[in-house]
């Protein structure tokens, strides 16, 4: 009788290092991420975190160690290569053009095209529309310019463009900064329903609320290194502090690489 075999992941980071000068901002850290699962990534300010990330979405090149993406081992060089790899990035400032409406900014840079090389219109209202509702039924104001729109409404808009590409790894930094309770819990609702779809998300985050109601595993980086992976279930609040803080492993528990969280 054959054994299910072990999902392979959707990436991995083996000894990764990135220095700015004589600064080395990430050295020899490793981590990866399975489909439908989401892992946060914690640490002070300059702990090395946003810039582990950056190197996976194509913004610093790798000074060294090695990417694998779909159990291929690649280089990333520029956004274009992650985004060819189905890498997409949600920055805390969403980076979204406040003067066009939602659907110009879904398709910001990457626009639909008619055969005769022309914009098309219609087909981009139209895929634009799909999209939204199936993050949010409620989200109508497309042709809205986005400045005008709510917090939440315009993460919608940030996250639909991600799915729309085919996004197998999302890496969502500070998603629910500066939000209000029911429209954090909108973005809640979208990473739940993006991990059962089986994206894989890298969660940066400060607060520590998101990090125990989202994340399957947690990561803690200080000084540019991980001082340890766990399944979030594992530990508590004052140990994942006490990591933060002073680089302390709590006692007793078992680091892990694997999907085992988010298969519970």
């Amino acid at each position: 009788m054959s054994t299910p075999q072990e999902p392979r992941s959707l990436v991995e980071m083996h000894n990764i290092c990135k220095a700015f000068g004589g600064v080395h901002a990430v050295e020899n850290a490793s981590i990866n991420l399975y489909p439908g699962e989401v892992v946060a990534l914690l640490g002070h300010n300059g702990a090395g975190k946003s810039t582990l990330m950056k190197m996976l979405a194509g913004a610093y090149p790798i000074d060294s160690g090695d990417l694998v993406v779909a159990g291929q081992k690649v280089q990333i060089k520029t956004p274009l290569d992650a985004q060819r790899l189905g890498i997409e990035s949600i920055y805390q400032t969403l980076a979204l053009a406040d003067n066009l409406d939602a659907v110009a900014n879904l398709f910001l840079g990457r626009e639909l095209l008619t055969r005769w090389r022309t914009l098309d219109d219609h087909r981009m209202d139209a895929d634009a529309r799909k999209v939204f509702f199936r993050l949010n039924k409620n989200f109508k104001n497309v042709r809205t310019p986005v400045r005008r729109l709510s917090g939440g409404q315009r993460q919608v808009v940030a996250i639909s463009r991600a799915i729309y590409f085919n996004a197998k790894i999302l890496i969502m930094d500070e998603p629910t900064a500066a939000l209000g309770p029911e429209e954090t819990a909108m973005v809640g609702n979208l990473v739940r329903q993006l991990k059962a779809e089986g994206v894989g998300i890298f969660l940066i985050s400060h607060d520590m609320h998101d990090v125990f109601a989202l994340s399957d595993r947690l990561a803690v980086m200080k000084n540019g290194q991980v001082v340890g992976t766990y399944r979030t279930q594992d530990v508590t609040e004052d140990e994942v502090l006490g990591m933060i803080i002073g680089g302390k492993k709590p006692e007793g528990k078992t680091q892990t690489q694997r999907l085992t969280a988010a298969s519970t």
